[in-house]
């Protein structure tokens, strides 16, 4: 049955999806602004810190106020409005919600409400990458076990690389590399707040009037947030990561499959079956030819020369030996995208992608030289980046996750450039994220760093 049939036959039958989102930021209120759109859906719950700052979303997406109004999830379910909550707790737990979409952009926060859902029997749409990537193996083994699903988020790019890897797997090619496109220059990696809205053209003033979070769009342009995407598609997809770090080579559509093959034959992968960000930038600045930078890719290899044949019969673009070809979608529309994982789960029973190994990881590296005493600041900040190694070297190296480097103070300099250590911080060994992610650590470990879950 398609999604949208079976949505149709759900509102037809009087029993819609009942879901309750918790973040009503960027992402959250772009599926905000399409869930009333799509029949068999019940947005009933929104849960945020600030509820005016959700209301406000919620007026900004074309709510009406009164479709809103409900005090209670209870009056909600009754009225079919919706209640708007600073209690995520509670509206997890409450009866009338099927689906959680998770979309606080928080780590520790995003650990702590999948953990409810699943406890609630409450199925988890998991936007929040940077909670993912940070106990995302775990957290898979605890939806398994409560029977439920924990999805990546459509729309985002992770979910649509792993729809373009299970495509290529199911038709019987090799996947070769996944991944997308982002605007990159080595020097961003020790962007700040303070340098970032140089590195995109806005003025300060532009970005204030904005509202623009500067620390959120330099862990864009730093290479935080492509190192989590990245590892959250090896996680999902069971392709390992670059042994140091993704190498965000120039590269446009045309070229992904001569670019994006193994040395051995021209390209520049240290092994098959891994993932990379390629940049719309040449080194020097200028664009590149046909970039991808808001798309998505995936480059797989002809088993056959049979097959090469039909690549190029229909018009595939491959490398010079026609073994090599490339599929990519240029675009992705985040948060407007994101129903498709909320329909899949209710009508099919599917997640839209999901974590299975521990492949990779993203431990948080110094942007300058670090001093004893310094306190980190975590994504996008002035401290430290994210750098994508694979999750068996993070354990070996006791590497300290980006997700957890915030207000930790450092005990001894890091130089720049390497990654700290969770022994070069002071932590509180009692909060849940620390604590879960521990777990998993020590999980791994005693299954030789990388196990499916």
């Amino acid at each position: 049955m398609g999604l949208f049939d079976g949505l149709k036959r759900r509102a037809a039958e009087g029993r819609p999806v009942r879901v309750g989102i918790v973040g009503a930021g960027k992402f959250g209120s772009m599926y905000l602004s399409q869930a009333p759109r799509t029949p068999g859906i019940h947005l009933i719950g929104v849960a945020d810190l600030s509820p005016p700052r959700a209301m406000d979303s919620l007026r900004r997406v074309g709510w009406a106020d009164e479709r809103f109004a409900a005090r209670s999830l209870d009056e909600a379910a009754r009225t079919g409005g919706a209640c708007v909550t600073e209690d995520a707790d509670a509206m997890i737990a409450s009866p009338h919600v099927d689906i959680v979409i998770e979309a606080t952009g928080s780590p520790a926060a995003g650990i702590h409400h999948a953990l409810r859902a699943f406890a609630h029997g409450k199925h988890v749409v998991m936007v929040n990458v940077e909670a993912d990537v940070l106990a995302g193996p775990l957290l898979a083994r605890r939806a398994a076990e409560a029977g439920v699903i924990c999805s990546l988020a459509s729309g985002d790019q992770p979910a649509l690389i792993a729809e373009l890897v299970d495509w290529a797997r199911t038709i019987g090619l090799d996947v070769v590399c996944a991944g997308k496109g982002t605007k990159y220059l080595p020097v961003y990696h020790a962007s700040t707040p303070d340098t970032v809205w140089g590195h995109y053209g806005f003025t300060p003033e532009r970005a204030a009037a904005d509202r623009l979070n500067p620390q959120m769009f330099n862990s864009f342009l730093d290479g935080t947030k492509s190192a989590l995407e990245m590892a959250a598609v090896a996680n999902a997809c069971a392709l390992t990561p670059p042994r140091d770090g993704l190498l965000f080579p120039s590269c446009g559509v045309d070229d992904l499959p001569t670019v994006l093959r193994p040395i051995a034959d021209g390209g520049l992968l240290e092994h098959r079956g891994t993932v990379e960000v390629v940049s719309s930038l040449e080194r020097d600045g200028r664009p590149v030819f046909r970039d991808l930078r808001w798309g998505v890719y995936a480059v797989f290899e002809a088993p056959t020369p049979y097959v090469a044949e039909c690549f190029a019969q229909y018009g595939l673009k491959t490398d010079s030996t026609g073994r090599y070809a490339a599929t990519y979608k240029p675009y992705h529309l985040i948060g407007l995208e994101l129903g498709t994982s909320v329909a899949s789960i209710a009508v099919r029973g599917e997640a839209t992608g999901s974590t299975s190994e521990w492949r990779g990881d993203v431990a948080a590296t110094a942007k300058r030289d670090l001093k004893a005493g310094e306190r980190l600041d975590g994504e996008g900040g002035y401290t430290v980046f994210g750098k994508l190694i694979p999750a068996a070297d993070a354990l070996a190296q006791d590497a300290l996750p980006i997700g957890l480097a915030h207000d930790m103070v450092l005990k001894c300099d890091v130089p720049a450039g390497q990654a700290v250590r969770w022994s070069d911080v002071d932590y509180d060994a009692g909060r849940e994220a620390v604590t879960v992610r521990r777990e998993m650590e020590a999980m791994f470990r005693g299954e030789g760093g990388r196990a499916a879950a």
